[in-house]
């Protein structure tokens, strides 16, 4: 079974789908100790400068970041993650609080998708993740919502299938919103991208390729 990474960071914190299995990796991005300390979780690794926690906690393995530095605690997470052999990773109080850190948090979610790793952005009513030149299945039972926006320009060959409204080989830019808004039928459904990187959003119940989120 891939070994699956789960960070927290100092954002709004549900605990929707939180069940890291053994030999997971549990990393606290600055601030995200407290929530892991709510819910009786030691981290095996907190990184940050600690300006939201005030001070390195004791114990445990511990990444002390400069408080002037170019990646946010969240990367400097991220990055650990993929050093340590995790290409699956959920990320939990990343959104809510300053706007800034919530977008910054999801273009992270597009570094992911360039590692090849696949990470989820995990808030209370809605998850997010990010596909580059790839696809995302989601099975027959999902539920809800689900809308895509272009990164980085154009996305060329984009298809949404088992959806409410299918698309076939269509070209999304990142300056028009257009894929907002469509609905699970409760038919397998597919979203694709042949050239270009896709933020897919959804709310609901979702079983994404067979893991539930």
């Amino acid at each position: 079974m891939e070994k699956r990474c789960w960070i927290v960071g100092a954002g709004d914190f549900c605990a929707r789908d939180w069940s890291p299995r053994a030999g997971d990796l549990v990393i606290a991005a600055d601030g995200g100790q407290g929530a892991l300390s709510r819910l009786h979780t030691r981290a095996d690794i907190v990184v940050g400068d600690f300006d939201s926690l005030r001070e390195a906690p004791n114990g445990g393995e511990v990444v002390r970041l400069p408080a002037e530095k170019d990646d946010t605690d969240m990367v400097a997470a991220l990055r650990l993650a993929l050093a340590r052999g995790c290409r699956d990773i959920r990320i939990y109080g990343a959104a809510g609080g300053r706007i800034d850190h919530t977008i910054a948090n999801l273009q992270s979610l597009n570094f992911l998708a360039r590692q090849g790793a696949r990470g989820v952005l995990v808030e209370e009513h809605y998850s997010v993740t990010s596909i580059l030149n790839g696809e995302i299945r989601f099975a027959a039972a999902s539920r809800g919502m689900l809308s895509v926006f272009a990164q980085g320009g154009e996305a060329r060959g984009v298809y949404l299938e088992g959806l409410k409204y299918p698309q076939r080989g269509f070209t999304l830019r990142d300056d028009y919103p257009m894929g907002v808004s469509n609905e699970f039928t409760g038919v397998p459904a597919r979203v694709a991208v042949t050239d270009g990187l896709l933020l897919v959003a959804w709310t609901g119940e979702a079983v994404v390729e067979g893991i539930k989120l």
